[in-house]
């Protein structure tokens, strides 16, 4: 990496450290560019030479604070063989951590990123490799995509392959799954369900499974 991209790096990360640490702080809600830039010793104007969008610069910073759910996550899932039983435990994983990180995985999953959303994970693991350590590839291509009704795709297919399910109902399937829990995470989120984290996290589980059951081969 020559001198002016190492530099650009370095800012980069400084900005992303910055909210990152106001959310662990204060919760995603208290982030600011002023705060931000404050806090890392810049101007407010500064950050935009590094950031299209204020929705990027939060979303980068949430995915520093989601490390232990890709770790937990990917450990699950390479203890099964069965595709089906990884796509379960996968949902397992995204539901107990969603709700119990709402602010983070809205960031994340849900809030607009803009124009041009799609290279923003590859981006992230660019700055960030070693969040990407030992995942493997099956694993790492759910991961860094950063649109959500894609990321269960790859397990979907190979659990067609495996016999889990018609090829035709993955897609529904996946696109079913995701509206379901974007639901319940917006509902928890404004406290238009009282629930508490586990709660939540079992009741879109319970709905989760009752369609996985009904699209079964």
């Amino acid at each position: 990496m020559d001198k002016k991209k190492l530099q650009k790096s370095r800012m980069w990360k400084y900005f992303v450290e910055a909210a990152t640490e106001i959310i662990e702080e204060e919760g995603a809600k208290a982030v600011t560019i002023r705060k931000v830039a404050d806090r890392a010793g810049y101007n407010s104007a500064t950050i935009y030479n590094y950031f299209d969008e204020f929705s990027h610069l939060l979303f980068f910073a949430s995915m520093r604070l989601m490390k232990e759910y890709t770790n937990e996550v990917t450990s699950r899932m390479n203890a099964e063989t069965c595709a089906l039983d990884q796509y379960v435990t996968a949902w397992e994983c995204f539901c107990t951590y969603s709700f119990q990180q709402p602010d983070i995985f809205h960031s994340v999953f849900i809030r607009d990123l803009g124009e041009n959303p799609d290279d923003l994970l590859e981006k992230y693991y660019e700055f960030y490799p070693a969040d990407l350590v030992d995942v493997p590839e099956e694993i790492r291509m759910s991961l860094i995509e950063q649109n959500v009704v894609k990321r269960g795709n790859p397990i979907l297919k190979r659990a067609v392959e495996q016999g889990s399910f018609d090829g035709e109902v993955i897609e529904s399937l996946n696109e079913v799954t995701i509206l379901l829990w974007q639901g319940m995470l917006m509902n928890f989120l404004n406290n238009r369900i009282e629930a508490t984290p586990e709660e939540a996290a079992s009741r879109t589980m319970f709905y989760v499974r009752e369609i996985i059951d009904r699209l079964k081969s």
